[in-house]
């Protein structure tokens, strides 16, 4: 706490009137000054049961918290008082005194529960100051309240299931403090001594087997110890005798019970150096701003929210547990089918299985998490509220079909459209075209995937938007049409004439191809007779130059055979001339 923050005494932080909460704007003036981090320490129990005289004790005062004598409750609402820390430096301790529980003057114990869970919530040490002994009432009080502080706590900060790490888990839940008064028990179990400690675990043992007694025995007994992970339990004496209660206040600590001196220490003690300093989710040490925050979004909350009288602890636990079970299995079932639902789906029964499967699974869990729901009567607001579920996934599914098909439809028909803007079937039998490629792009509709139930309606819909643009594509064409003809008649007879006349032009070609083909062909015969007599009369030549030389050959052979003759004459004459019998003669 800064230096110049000074409190002589408490100031009632949270006023409760005509059982309405509201927060004191003074002492969040005071809150929002404290720079220091805080260490909280809340009490809560009976009234008439020395509450306030313990936090002033806390406070290093005999005085400050309203201490009363008589049997009418003091304090009302949630008082606060600042005070330096005696043990931690730079620490500011917060003392937190509540009004007591179960008043016979307020009639109205509706905000008992509220009080009580506030004090859980903004406090890192919760003492709970109980009478005598622990017993089974006390343990579903504190249940109770633990559960209402879960459902406090849900719509202003994150869920604990979401904190991984369990130190965490440890410094943002509070420890639990249980001072029991005017003990008379011997702190004995099986004969052996145990401590105070010990009387509070045990308490709070659960039992082992799953019978159904056994599991309502255990039910209340696990969350506080799940809420509570650190626990420490004192004991305290009467402080003296009765009609010194009185004056509690004024008397010295050598006129009361040395025990319960020792044990008003001993608490002391403990608080001082084990108490924590109050820490939010992710580990931020609260300052006094964070607990201003706190106590507004707190208070708020239980303005906001239609909380379960204490009256009847089962029923208001049965309340708390039952509601707290439907709110599961709704968060259950929109996860599931958040997870599962692909909007649109094809059917409305894949849509209608999905949910009955859901459903079944919701119902479980509300089964394993509900506690006595007589009558079914949570059971049943959780059909209704199901059902309504139910309602408007197939609402949804059918606008989500809708939406998809209409946009399915502008997708594939853009292109139909476009060209009929453009005049492309403003023509004769443009009508037909235009009913062709309609059907073409519907086929093209039909084959796509998950419409959904709407696909049919959506389609004859959008088609009968487009009516009218159908029909004047039809007038267009049956205008179009007549006129079209007599061009199509008219076309073809100067198409016939033309074709007559490339007839004759054809025959007048081939016939004229013919000519010259018979010319060519004529040309070609005289040329190859030509030829032929060429060749022939170059045979002759060359028969009669082969003859002719023959001939002459013949003709030198017979003149050298007659040559050659004549010599041998001649040589014979010779011969015969020169021979002796010629001589002779």
């Amino acid at each position: 706490m800064a230096s110049e923050t000074h409190m002589p005494g408490p100031v009632c932080l949270i006023e409760n009137t005509n059982g309405k909460l509201a927060v004191n704007p003074e002492a969040l003036k005071i809150l929002s000054a404290i720079t220091q981090p805080l260490v909280v320490v809340a009490i809560v129990g009976l009234y008439r049961t020395g509450k306030s005289y313990l936090m002033n004790k806390l406070a290093g005062k005999s005085k400050g918290f309203s201490i009363g004598s008589t049997v009418q409750s003091h304090t009302k609402g949630i008082w606060m008082w600042c005070v330096p820390h005696p043990e931690k430096a730079d620490h500011t301790l917060v003392l937190l005194d509540t009004e007591g529980l179960e008043d016979v003057e307020k009639g109205d114990k509706s905000n008992d529960t509220q009080i009580f869970a506030l004090a859980i919530l903004l406090s890192s040490t919760f003492v709970y100051n109980t009478m005598n002994k622990i017993d089974q009432t006390a343990i579903d009080l504190l249940h109770v309240v633990t559960e209402l502080s879960n459902l406090l706590r849900a719509p202003s900060s994150a869920d604990l299931d979401r904190v991984e790490d369990a130190a965490d888990l440890v410094s943002f839940y509070p420890d639990l403090v249980w001072t029991l008064r005017d003990f008379y028990l011997s702190l004995e179990a099986d004969g052996q001594h145990i401590t105070a400690d010990e009387y509070l675990e045990n308490s709070l043992k659960l039992k082992p087997d799953t019978h159904q007694n056994h599991q309502n025995f255990n039910l209340p007994r696990c969350c506080i110890q799940k809420f509570f992970p650190i626990k420490k339990c004192f004991i305290f004496d009467s402080p003296t005798h009765r009609k010194k209660l009185a004056q509690l206040e004024t008397l010295h600590d050598d006129e009361l019970d040395p025990d319960f001196v020792q044990q008003v220490a001993d608490f002391c003690y403990y608080i001082f150096h084990h108490s924590k300093t109050k820490t939010l989710l992710g580990g931020i040490k609260a300052n006094g701003p964070g607990l201003e925050s706190l106590v507004l979004t707190y208070v708020n909350a239980i303005s906001s929210r239609n909380l379960p009288c204490m009256g009847n602890s089962v029923l208001a636990l049965a309340q708390i547990k039952n509601s707290a079970a439907v709110q599961k299995a709704i968060a259950h079932y929109d996860q599931q089918m958040a997870q599962k639902v692909q909007l649109p789906t094809e059917t409305l029964q894949e849509l209608l299985d999905l949910h009955r499967a859901t459903e079944k699974e919701a119902i479980e869990v509300f089964m394993n998490n509900s506690f006595k729901d007589v009558d079914q009567k949570f059971q049943k607001e959780l059909g209704t509220l199901l059902q309504a579920k139910q309602d408007d996934f197939c609402k949804q599914n059918l606008e989500a079909s809708s939406d998809h098909c209409s946009a399915l439809l502008q997708n594939i028909f853009g292109s139909l459209e476009k060209d009929v803007k453009q005049g492309i079937y403003s023509k004769p039998g443009g009508h037909c075209l235009f009913m062709q490629k309609t059907e073409e792009l519907k086929a093209k509709y039909y084959q796509e995937p998950r419409k959904g139930i709407q696909a049919e309606e959506t389609l004859q819909k959008y088609l009968q938007s487009k009516k009218s643009m159908s029909d004047a594509i039809l007038q267009t064409d049956k205008a179009l049409t007549a006129r079209a003809k007599e061009m199509e008649e008219a076309r073809l007879r100067a198409r016939a004439a033309e074709a007559e006349a490339q007839r004759l032009e054809m025959i007048r070609r081939e016939e004229q191809r013919m000519r010259e083909q018979r010319e060519r062909q004529y040309q070609e015969q005289v040329r190859q007779m030509e030829m032929e007599r060429a060749r022939r009369l170059e045979e002759e030549k060359r028969a009669f130059e082969r003859k002719l030389q023959e001939e002459t050959a013949k003709q030198k052979e017979r003149v050298e055979a007659e040559m050659r003759q004549l010599q041998n004459q001649v040589q014979q004459q010779q011969y015969n001339a020169n021979s002796p019998d010629c001589i002779l003669l």
